[in-house]
């Protein structure tokens, strides 16, 4: 058998079987996959449902990977939370996270008595790898008595040092709630310092936060947004939280992936950008047929190393199985449960209503 990673054959081919099983799918992702090339992701989209159904499997995938994935053979789409709220309550008995490792992490901790895979073992994130669980525990003890919100984009150890977890959906919420709890105005808010800064800017809570941030997002510019404008009068633009405060204040809506989804479905603009990841792109442009997206964006090195080929193969191997230890899960758990057991009252829209008092601590490099 070929080194993981590798083909899964030289060739799977096109066969008369392959077109009758996948032929319904076609029409999901004909606006961004060219007819000419569907014979090549066909065989595996045939192979990957096929293997599904025989080993009770389901596929979770995130709002940033390639169309062929999302679309035809995800069987739960959303943000890594959402998904792995999904993955608890199904009767399947293994999961594949088409994301990145902290996505396989949150599913499996929600679903300890689960198979949990993820394709490929390289595929990381560079703002959760800016902190560790060491590193909570450092900050805590530098602000004693201080609330911990961590982000869910972080390793299990780190969700373990937590108090309670958060999106970018809830982020402004958790942090109110959670300074209402412990009686403060102060709230340690890691690991993603762009993200604390644009939650900073509408509450009147103060944010000790990480220089954290995410390599997709860090890279755009309010100089982007004005080229952009310039070079489409009108095009309405969305962008993500985890993006600078200066993009956010250029920006005409500022929301987590779902909230830019809904936006998009609820308004039909004539012309929209997404400040985020690619695929994400893609994939909202799928659902959206009359709307027209412009197309600068970021693509995720790490969300890219999944593939049909990695998905094929994760499923033929059973590999590779996501582990943690039942100490740190445990931990983590309740942090990530008492965000979900709070009762969602608004979604956080990013707005600048109030000068944010941001700390930045140095991260590790």
């Amino acid at each position: 058998m070929p080194a993981f990673g590798e083909p899964v054959a030289k060739t799977l081919a096109f066969t008369d079987d392959v077109k009758a099983k996948t032929d319904h799918l076609y029409p999901r992702v004909a606006k961004v996959i060219p007819e000419v090339e569907w014979p090549l992701h066909a065989p595996y989209i045939a192979a990957i449902n096929d293997l599904k159904r025989e080993k009770n499997a389901v596929i979770l995938a995130h709002n940033y990977m390639t169309p062929e994935i999302f679309n035809c053979v995800g069987d739960f789409a959303g943000d890594s939370l959402q998904l792995a709220k999904e993955a608890a309550q199904t009767d399947a008995e293994v999961i594949v996270q088409a994301g990145v490792h902290f996505m396989a992490e949150t599913s499996k901790i929600l679903c300890p008595d689960k198979t949990v895979l993820i394709p490929d073992m390289s595929a990381g994130c560079s703002l959760a790898a800016s902190i560790s669980g060491a590193d909570v525990r450092l900050l805590k003890q530098k602000y004693p008595g201080t609330p911990v919100v961590t982000y869910v984009n972080t390793t299990a150890d780190v969700k373990a040092e937590t108090d309670i977890c958060c999106t970018s959906s809830n982020a402004v919420e958790v942090v109110e709630h959670i300074c209402e709890e412990w009686d403060t105005d102060q709230v340690i808010f890691i690991p993603d310092q762009y993200l604390a800064r644009n939650v900073a800017a509408m509450t009147k809570m103060k944010l000790i936060t990480w220089a954290g941030a995410c390599e997709v997002h860090e890279r755009f510019t309010a100089q982007d947004i004005r080229e952009l404008r310039e070079g489409t009068p009108g095009v309405i633009v969305l962008a993500h939280p985890e993006c600078p405060p200066d993009v956010l204040a250029e920006a005409d809506f500022a929301g987590s992936t779902s909230g830019m989804s809904n936006y998009v479905k609820k308004n039909q603009p004539n012309n929209v950008v997404l400040i985020t990841e690619c695929s994400m792109s893609d994939n909202v442009a799928l659902e959206n047929p009359n709307v027209n997206f412009v197309r600068p964006c970021n693509l995720c090195p790490h969300m890219k190393r999944i593939t049909l080929n990695g998905i094929l193969r994760s499923l033929q191997t059973m590999e590779h199985k996501v582990e943690i230890a039942p100490e740190i899960a445990d931990k983590a758990r309740q942090a990530i449960q008492l965000m979900i057991d709070l009762p969602l009252q608004r979604q956080s829209m990013y707005t600048h209503q109030y000068a944010p008092e941001v700390m930045v601590v140095e991260a590790r490099v």
